[in-house]
């Protein structure tokens, strides 16, 4: 029942609401409808005290959606006080989680609610006399910087019924009692001192003593599906859809059909993957991945991987197969595959059905008619035509018979909804291309009567990638998706938040239909900084070359983090981190990601040394022919007597730093070579610079000479990776190294609107063409990885061809996009 703002700003104050609080809550029209129904439910329109008001307002804002089936049972209880203090509401909320039948034994939910349990002020204060003689001491000595909250915590756990008021002012009245009056020095702030440098021993058994001390994670931590119900528990009201009529229907599965679904699932989870085939998934894509095929996994379940194809114009082949690829590749494994278009006919069918029921129509306005009407909250001219006129038009238009944007087949909800995704929904619409060719009239020959139509109206149907051009009208992912998670016998439906508003049509034709209704859970959308996720847009920068292809390292679609080396494992811990939540709007700096992404590859990728501009280093004091075979490191931690661990790295005459670890001018913070200055390479042995030979400009420099110690009594800070000849006069290994920064300069490129593409980063790939490697990396293998010393972690790319090795950086070894973010 739709109120005028001061009307509901009344009615919450008349149940005890303080003015800051109803004034707030109107704003949220959501929680202004839940709050509203539960007073009149309640049945408290003329007031109530606020004891009552506070734990109803509870109930609406907090606990809405999940006991809607027993609300007549605990409003009784509230409005009766025998439940009168949060504790109570929370245990009856958890009893009712528990107990999703309509049938119950109320002496248990009395019992487990603490119904007619009273909790005088002396046992009030005798458990509060206890706790504080345990805490005495400390008590003392921190005064009133003492956690009050735990004190409460300590009185609540053997007292949980008590009135909470009661228990604060027994502990405020004990503090007062034990401390006298607050001093000056209790309300300063404390005082960090300044710890002496302590020895690693000491350090150490702190650190230990930290770890000790952390606390345990939470269940949801441990676990993040132990959000969700069992399949069993699939009886509660899952939303309430409110007409503009004032009236409500509330949404649950009767207890026969739930029990008909259990029977065919056997109880198990099942779920399903939803991907539509129209462009390359991306990261946001694996969180909806581990969502849904985790669920499944972690409950012995299953999970379709399920085709959206609804819309033959925007999907390929090509989508297709690299979806199924791309699951694979992430380690997931489809209990089934299916395709939207594989219950075309069973659609068909409900279509009609819903037609029948007098709950949608055959609508001639066009798009544009129908927005405008949509706007005004206008009922179509053709919303009202009879029943039997619908059939036999949405029948030809399944037929053919009718041209594309002539008819819609419009579901009949509520025009007036304050929901928009309630205003008479689009459940088909027709998709057929034109032609006036002789050759596609002789195309059709095998099916005279669709060779008729295109001949005499000029129409085509537009051919399905999955179904072929048997249909010519295709269902909305309004009215098929819901309606094929039933006929999967899906348990959840699992979706991100921007989809919460649909709910209400969701449930909405579930029940029109009388079919199962799966339980549905929308939780945050993956945001993530300097890049954007938009397939609209991903597929402009795609197609209009501002990238190269849909697996461009730049990009965060799967295909292009597995070409620039990201393993599946990183993502998913990446995307585990982040939790199943309902929490909107946060934009996850792209660093967290890249905290994985290390995390993985260092332990998982052999170190080598790569230089990526070479600046030649002639070690003068090293016979021209003498090659020595040094011992380098795969592994950091590598044991010495595990051959495995290492590989041979030439060491001759002819050497190869990077150009960056040289100067002319040596500076105390600087630990590259200088004149007269002496570095160790890796590996290797420390060098001396001793003469710089520049070219004819006098600027550039040629070379280095250096000379060597053997002994190696030399002990340099600095330490330099370096790639040395095999032999003398022959190169070492040439290789390209494209490296990549981020795609956008802004965090947010779509806060920048129509001006996004302004905002790509020209200097986010920079190809290095000449740079040198060590042997071992000539027999690689596209995809391998590696972390390439001082450098970062990369991996071969595709593009490698023999003789030319290409690589690309995975990430830097250090966050360069440096702290901050969420």
């Amino acid at each position: 029942m739709a109120l005028k703002a001061d009307e509901s700003v009344k009615l919450f104050l008349s149940i005890g609401l303080d003015e800051k609080t109803a004034t707030t809550t109107i704003n949220n029209p959501k929680v202004t409808a839940n709050l509203t129904a539960v007073i009149h439910e309640a049945g408290v329109t003329d007031g109530c005290d606020r004891t009552t008001g506070n734990l109803l307002y509870t109930v609406a804002t907090k606990h809405h959606s999940n006991l809607l089936l027993h609300r007549p049972t605990l409003f009784s209880y509230i409005v009766s006080s025998k439940i009168k203090t949060p504790a109570q509401l929370d245990a009856a909320v958890s009893f009712f989680d528990n107990h999703a039948a309509e049938d119950f034994k109320l002496d248990e939910f009395e019992e487990a609610c603490g119904v007619g349990v009273e909790v005088s002020v002396e046992d009030i204060e005798k458990a509060a006399g206890e706790v504080f003689e345990e805490n005495k001491k400390t008590i003392s000595e921190q005064r009133y910087r003492t956690n009050v909250g735990q004190l409460l915590g300590h009185v609540r756990k053997s007292l949980p019924w008590a009135d909470p008021k009661i228990v604060k002012d027994v502990i405020d009245r004990k503090m007062y009692e034990l401390l006298g009056e607050r001093t000056a020095a209790d309300n300063e702030k404390p005082t960090k001192k300044k710890e002496k440098k302590e020895k690693p021993a000491a350090k150490a058994e702190e650190k230990k003593a930290a770890v000790e001390a952390t606390p345990e994670p939470s269940e949801e931590e441990l676990n993040p599906y132990s959000i969700f119900p069992q399949p069993e528990q699939n009886l509660m009201v899952h939303t309430e859809v409110f007409y503009s009529d004032g009236s409500v229907l509330k949404c649950n599965n009767k207890k026969e059909v739930l029990d008909k679904h259990l029977k065919v699932t056997g109880g198990k989870v099942y779920t399903r993957f939803p991907p539509e085939p129209n462009g390359y998934l991306h990261i946001g894509h694996a969180k909806a991945m581990f969502v849904d095929f985790g669920l499944a996994k972690e409950r012995g379940g299953c999970c379709y991987l399920r085709y959206d194809d609804t819309n033959p114009e925007a999907e390929k082949k090509e989508y297709i197969n690299h979806i199924e690829e791309i699951v694979n590749w992430m380690g997931w494994e489809p209990f089934k595959i299916t395709y939207t278009s594989d219950y075309f006919q069973e659609l068909y069918d409900l279509a009609v059905e819903l037609i029948r029921r007098g709950h949608a129509y055959v609508d001639h306005q066009n798009a544009e008619e129908i927005k405008e009407y949509r706007e005004k909250k206008m009922n179509s001219p053709w919303r009202d035509r009879p029943i039997e006129e619908s059939l036999r038009l949405f029948d030809e238009m399944r037929r053919g018979k009718i041209e594309e944007g002539k008819a819609t087949l419009r579901m009949k909800q509520d025009m007036q909804n304050d929901n928009c995704n309630m205003y008479d929904l689009i459940a088909y619409r027709i998709k057929a291309s034109e032609t006036n060719s002789i050759s596609g009239c002789r195309r059709m020959r095998s099916r005279p009567f669709f060779g008729y139509l295109i001949c005499l109206y000029g129409l085509q149907f537009t051919p399905h990638p999955h179904a072929g051009d048997k249909w010519c009208i295709y269902p909305s992912y309004d009215f098929a998706h819901c309606t094929v998670d039933s006929l999967e016998n899906i348990t959840h439906s699992l979706c991100t938040l921007e989809f919460e508003t649909r709910r209400a049509s969701y449930y909405w034709l579930l029940h029109s239909l009388d079919l199962y209704m799966p339980y549905v859970w929308e939780y945050s959308r993956l945001n993530i900084t300097n890049t954007v996720m938009s397939k609209r847009k991903l597929n402009y920068i795609v197609t209009n070359n501002h990238v190269d292809g849909w697996d461009d390292p730049r990009l965060l679609t799967l295909a292009g983090l597995r070409r620039r080396g990201v393993t599946p494992t990183a993502i998913n811990a990446f995307v585990r981190g982040m939790g199943i939540t309902r929490s909107d709007g946060s934009m996850i700096h792209v660093s967290r990601l890249e905290y994985h992404i290390r995390e993985e590859l260092n332990k998982t990728a052999p170190r080598t040394m790569v230089v990526l501009n070479p600046l030649k280093v002639v070690i003068t004091n090293l016979e021209s022919d003498k090659v020595m075979e040094l011992d380098a490191k795969r592994w950091p931690d590598a044991q010495n007597d595990d051959p495995s661990a290492f590989y041979k790295v030439p060491f001759s005459r002819v050497v190869y730093i990077d150009q960056s670890d040289f100067r002319m001018k040596d500076s105390k913070d600087y630990y590259g070579l200088a004149p007269g200055k002496s570095v160790l390479l890796r590996y290797g042995f420390p060098i001396k610079c001793t003469n710089v030979v520049f070219a004819d400009d006098n600027e550039t420099i040629r070379e280095i000479h250096a000379e060597y110690d053997p002994e190696k009594k030399t002990k340099p800070k600095g330490v330099l990776h370096w790639v040395a000849e095999s032999s003398p006069g022959k190169e070492p290994i040439k290789v390209e190294v494209r490296l990549f920064e981020k795609l956008f300069n802004s965090e947010n490129p779509a806060e920048l609107n129509d001006d996004w593409l302004t905002d790509i980063n020209p200097h986010s790939k920079v190809v290095v063409s000449d740079a040198y490697a060590v042997s071992i990396l000539k027999d690689t293998a596209v995809g391998d990885r590696f972390q390439f010393e001082r450098l970062g972690y990369f991996a071969v790319d595709k593009d490698s061809e023999p003789g030319k090795l290409v690589f690309n950086r995975t990430v830097t070894l250090r966050d360069s996009y440096g702290k901050g973010g969420k």
